[in-house]
């Protein structure tokens, strides 16, 4: 796919050290398709003086070194890149197949104490919460910052705001959703998501050759246990439903 295909990308500064990369497509689902397909070449083909590139679902923040680069520099290679990414509708991946996850979590207010918030702003009771989050279907839409699975599929009466001031230091495992969307927190950090649970599953492991437990299209079920049932678990790095049984 190429820009003439879904549109010319927007490049917006953002600050005085990034930029805010967005593809303005009608489709959601080729927003975030040309997204991942963009970053996989920028990273690929990362300009000088670039430092990261924070991923979300529908845009990318380019942050870079104004010591070793220009904003107009790094907008020019952004658009340069664009007019030759890959087609979101081709592998990504060399193929990979899509892989079946049923991971365990722990739903209680020291696991999720945006449970019952969450519950309460939805008109819901903490229980109803929990059971659609299991009875929803989750596809992992990218990988983000630290390898966190971004993913689609939450289905309940309505979209989940975040928190008007985000916790400084979620736990890894933590499962937070947004909006339409979940997330597990690989490693101990800050988030403005809201937290309802918690996995004993290591998603991130960065001793082994491949680190990240899930990629993208990866489906994924959420599976209410215990905290003795988690506790009493072999949860290390997770395998595919129907693999180390």
């Amino acid at each position: 796919m190429t820009t003439a295909q879904y549109g010319a990308i927007t490049v917006e500064p953002f600050g005085d050290s990034a930029v805010m990369v967005t593809i303005p497509h009608a489709d959601r689902a080729i927003r975030r398709a040309a997204t991942v397909a963009f970053r996989d070449r920028f990273l690929a083909h990362r300009p000088h003086g670039v430092l990261d590139v924070v991923s979300g679902l529908e845009s990318l923040l380019i942050e870079f070194d104004p010591l070793r680069t220009a904003l107009e520099h790094v907008e020019y290679a952004a658009r340069l890149v664009a007019r030759w990414a890959p087609s979101p509708s081709d592998s990504t991946d060399g193929g990979r197949a899509v892989r079946t996850f049923a991971i365990p979590v722990v739903f209680d207010h020291d696991s999720g104490p945006d449970l019952a918030p969450v519950a309460e702003e939805l008109g819901l009771v903490p229980s109803e919460v929990v059971e659609a989050i299991a009875e929803s279907t989750f596809t992992v839409a990218l990988l983000g910052a630290a390898m966190a699975p971004m993913m689609d599929g939450l289905k309940v009466p309505g979209p989940v705001r975040r928190r008007a001031e985000p916790r400084t230091d979620v736990a890894p495992g933590a499962v937070m959703i947004a909006g339409t969307n979940a997330i597990i927190q690989p490693f101990p950090g800050p988030t403005g998501w809201r937290v309802v649970g918690r996995t004993p599953h290591t998603i991130v492991d960065i001793s082994r050759p491949d680190p990240a437990a899930f990629g993208t299209g990866d489906i994924v079920r959420f599976v209410p246990v215990t905290r003795d049932e988690a506790e009493a678990l072999d949860a290390g790095f997770p395998l595919p439903t129907g693999e180390g049984a």
